[in-house]
């Protein structure tokens, strides 16, 4: 089965619907799905529940699935950086439920390893543990989280091969590969394409099995979140000694 597509549109044709739940991979604004985000865009489905651990930021990343109100609920942990996520949330028009960090990423992996619930001691006694299933273990209060499972999974991952075989850099190994076992559908776009064999086996992080479809984003733009930088030191001037 063929599936390197010659672009976003191509590799999510028949995957997309009105009201489904789509991961995205990524932490901050490093290792996003940004092409494929720009895809679904496009596509104008609307109505969707989002897994991120943020929603990107005002004008980048699932910040563009905001503008355009296509985002109906959004499953995440920290969204402190985008302004118009926090509008649309006091307004009424965005649901949110929030995960402590850890949670979520235990949430998505159980989902990708079919377990359907599992409990954790994070959040118990707080407002996370409304609504939510108590156990005592040992002595300790624990609540009950659910795995997730999402109708399709976007992942951006640094070297792919044709078979779907990913390997994901630095930052970018936050939650991309648990996403990419935890969809029904998972579509990945990948910097580097090359050919079966040439990735090191030991260096394989998801196996080609969980991936369906394929792009390649040679030219991926890496954004910088917060850019912060030291002071120049004094230029010497002429003559001075260094």
């Amino acid at each position: 089965m063929k599936k390197v597509h010659s672009d976003a549109r191509s590799a999510l044709a028949g995957l997309l619907k009105d009201g489904m739940t789509i991961m995205a991979g990524g932490f901050g604004l490093c290792g996003i799905p940004e092409t494929l985000i720009h895809a679904i865009r496009e596509s104008g489905i609307k109505d969707l529940t989002v897994v991120s651990n943020n929603a990107g930021v005002d004008g980048a990343g699932l910040g563009l699935l905001l503008e355009t109100r296509q985002i109906r609920k959004m499953i995440s942990s920290y969204v402190g950086e985008n302004k118009l996520f926090a509008q649309q949330f006091l307004a009424g028009e965005l649901e949110i439920e929030f995960n402590p960090q850890g949670t979520l990423a235990e949430r998505i992996r159980a989902g990708g390893a079919g377990i359907p619930a599992f409990f954790t001691r994070t959040g118990a006694g707080t407002d996370i543990a409304k609504g939510k299933e108590e156990r005592e273990f040992d002595g300790e209060r624990y609540i009950m989280e659910r795995g997730i499972v999402a109708d399709l999974a976007l992942v951006h991952a640094w070297m792919g091969d044709h078979e779907g075989n990913l390997v994901y850099r630095k930052t970018a190994r936050n939650f991309n590969p648990m996403m990419a076992t935890a969809g029904k559908v998972t579509v990945a776009e990948v910097e580097h394409l090359v050919e079966p064999g040439e990735i090191d086996p030991d260096h394989i992080m998801t196996p080609g099995v969980y991936v369906k479809r394929i792009i390649h984003v040679p030219d991926a733009v890496k954004h910088i979140e917060q850019r912060t930088v030291r002071k120049r030191a004094p230029a010497a001037t002429a003559g001075q000694e260094t």
